[in-house]
Protein backbone atom coordinates (compact mmCIF):
# COMPACT_ATOMS: atom_id res chain seq x y z
CA UNK A 1 0.00 0.00 0.00
CA UNK A 2 2.71 2.12 0.64
CA UNK A 3 4.66 1.72 -2.59
CA UNK A 4 1.40 2.13 -4.16
CA UNK A 5 0.64 5.62 -2.82
CA UNK A 6 4.11 6.72 -3.37
CA UNK A 7 3.66 5.91 -6.92
CA UNK A 8 0.25 8.18 -6.69
CA UNK A 9 2.25 10.98 -5.03
CA UNK A 10 4.95 11.16 -7.55
CA UNK A 11 3.13 10.28 -10.91
CA UNK A 12 0.63 13.17 -9.57
CA UNK A 13 3.53 15.93 -8.90
CA UNK A 14 4.52 14.94 -12.40
CA UNK A 15 1.21 15.21 -13.84
CA UNK A 16 0.85 18.29 -12.15
CA UNK A 17 3.74 19.87 -13.48
CA UNK A 18 2.78 18.97 -17.20
CA UNK A 19 -0.41 20.56 -16.00
CA UNK A 20 0.88 23.93 -15.33
CA UNK A 21 2.70 23.87 -18.30
CA UNK A 22 -0.10 23.28 -20.72
CA UNK A 23 -0.39 20.29 -21.38
CA UNK A 24 -3.74 19.21 -19.27
CA UNK A 25 -4.85 15.49 -20.73
CA UNK A 26 -1.27 14.24 -18.83
CA UNK A 27 -3.03 14.97 -15.68
CA UNK A 28 -6.57 12.99 -16.54
CA UNK A 29 -4.59 9.93 -18.17
CA UNK A 30 -2.50 10.19 -15.41
CA UNK A 31 -5.45 10.09 -13.06
CA UNK A 32 -7.06 7.24 -14.99
CA UNK A 33 -4.16 5.01 -14.99
CA UNK A 34 -3.56 5.09 -10.84
CA UNK A 35 -7.37 4.24 -10.79
CA UNK A 36 -6.84 1.35 -13.22
CA UNK A 37 -3.70 0.18 -11.02
CA UNK A 38 -5.35 0.50 -7.94
CA UNK A 39 -8.22 -1.99 -9.36
CA UNK A 40 -5.85 -4.39 -10.28
CA UNK A 41 -4.10 -4.35 -6.79
CA UNK A 42 -6.80 -4.66 -4.96
CA UNK A 43 -8.17 -7.49 -7.34
CA UNK A 44 -4.49 -9.25 -6.58
CA UNK A 45 -4.71 -8.13 -3.03
CA UNK A 46 -8.25 -10.54 -2.52
CA UNK A 47 -6.65 -13.69 -3.78
CA UNK A 48 -3.09 -13.37 -2.65
CA UNK A 49 -4.28 -15.09 0.37
CA UNK A 50 -6.09 -18.36 -1.44
CA UNK A 51 -4.60 -21.82 -0.04
CA UNK A 52 -5.39 -25.63 0.88
CA UNK A 53 -4.45 -26.25 4.47
CA UNK A 54 -4.58 -29.88 5.39
CA UNK A 55 -4.19 -30.71 8.84
CA UNK A 56 -3.41 -34.45 9.75
CA UNK A 57 -4.39 -34.59 13.59
CA UNK A 58 -5.06 -38.56 15.20
CA UNK A 59 -7.30 -40.32 12.99
CA UNK A 60 -9.02 -36.90 11.50
CA UNK A 61 -7.69 -35.05 7.95
CA UNK A 62 -9.26 -31.49 8.00
CA UNK A 63 -9.42 -29.75 4.71
CA UNK A 64 -9.36 -26.06 4.82
CA UNK A 65 -9.57 -24.32 1.35
CA UNK A 66 -9.59 -20.59 1.54
CA UNK A 67 -10.42 -18.78 -2.27
CA UNK A 68 -11.06 -14.90 -1.95
CA UNK A 69 -13.69 -14.80 0.97
CA UNK A 70 -14.88 -17.95 0.44
CA UNK A 71 -14.01 -20.93 2.85
CA UNK A 72 -14.78 -24.12 2.39
CA UNK A 73 -14.23 -26.68 5.34
CA UNK A 74 -14.01 -30.73 5.00
CA UNK A 75 -12.89 -33.07 7.36
CA UNK A 76 -12.52 -37.11 6.94
CA UNK A 77 -11.75 -39.69 8.99
CA UNK A 78 -8.11 -40.86 7.91
CA UNK A 79 -8.98 -44.88 7.69
CA UNK A 80 -11.82 -44.31 5.55
CA UNK A 81 -10.45 -41.83 2.92
CA UNK A 82 -10.00 -42.17 -0.43
CA UNK A 83 -7.21 -40.25 -2.44
CA UNK A 84 -7.03 -40.80 -5.97
CA UNK A 85 -6.92 -38.26 -8.82
CA UNK A 86 -10.59 -36.10 -9.84
CA UNK A 87 -10.28 -37.06 -13.86
CA UNK A 88 -6.67 -38.59 -14.94
CA UNK A 89 -3.23 -38.02 -14.93
CA UNK A 90 -2.59 -34.22 -14.00
CA UNK A 91 -5.64 -33.36 -12.75
CA UNK A 92 -6.48 -32.20 -8.73
CA UNK A 93 -6.90 -34.62 -6.31
CA UNK A 94 -10.33 -36.06 -4.74
CA UNK A 95 -10.38 -36.76 -1.33
CA UNK A 96 -13.38 -39.14 -0.56
CA UNK A 97 -14.90 -40.37 2.51
CA UNK A 98 -18.07 -40.44 4.53
CA UNK A 99 -20.46 -38.88 1.97
CA UNK A 100 -18.00 -35.98 1.40
CA UNK A 101 -15.52 -35.18 -1.76
CA UNK A 102 -12.95 -32.60 -1.53
CA UNK A 103 -10.44 -31.43 -4.27
CA UNK A 104 -6.90 -30.03 -3.50
CA UNK A 105 -3.90 -29.44 -5.53
CA UNK A 106 -4.87 -26.22 -6.96
CA UNK A 107 -1.73 -24.26 -5.92
CA UNK A 108 0.19 -27.06 -7.53
CA UNK A 109 1.61 -28.15 -11.00
CA UNK A 110 0.00 -30.93 -12.73
CA UNK A 111 3.25 -32.95 -12.86
CA UNK A 112 3.49 -33.02 -8.91
CA UNK A 113 -0.29 -33.28 -8.33
CA UNK A 114 0.81 -37.53 -8.41
CA UNK A 115 3.47 -37.11 -6.16
CA UNK A 116 1.33 -34.94 -3.68
CA UNK A 117 -1.40 -38.14 -3.86
CA UNK A 118 1.07 -40.45 -2.71
CA UNK A 119 2.49 -38.67 0.18
CA UNK A 120 -1.01 -38.05 1.28
CA UNK A 121 -1.88 -40.84 1.42
CA UNK A 122 1.84 -42.05 3.05
CA UNK A 123 0.55 -40.04 5.93
CA UNK A 124 -2.79 -41.59 6.19
CA UNK A 125 -0.80 -44.99 6.54
CA UNK A 126 1.81 -44.05 9.21
CA UNK A 127 1.72 -46.43 12.48
CA UNK A 128 1.11 -43.11 14.82
CA UNK A 129 -1.95 -42.31 13.56
CA UNK A 130 -3.63 -45.26 15.39
CA UNK A 131 -1.88 -44.10 18.87
CA UNK A 132 -1.09 -40.84 19.16
CA UNK A 133 1.51 -39.11 21.63
CA UNK A 134 1.17 -35.71 22.60
CA UNK A 135 4.38 -33.40 22.42
CA UNK A 136 5.93 -31.54 25.31
CA UNK A 137 9.18 -29.38 24.50
CA UNK A 138 10.06 -30.66 28.32
CA UNK A 139 10.46 -34.58 27.14
CA UNK A 140 12.67 -33.72 24.61
CA UNK A 141 15.30 -31.84 26.65
CA UNK A 142 14.65 -35.05 29.08
CA UNK A 143 15.87 -37.30 25.96
CA UNK A 144 18.69 -34.66 25.34
CA UNK A 145 20.52 -35.28 28.91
Amino acid sequence: MAVYLSLCVLSMAISIAFFVYGAPLVLAFSGLELVILGLVLLIYARHAGDREILTLCGQRLEVVQLNGRAVERAEFEASWLAVEPAAGQGSLIELTGQGQVARVGRFLRPELRAAFAQEVRRALRRPHLQTPMPWHPESELEHAR
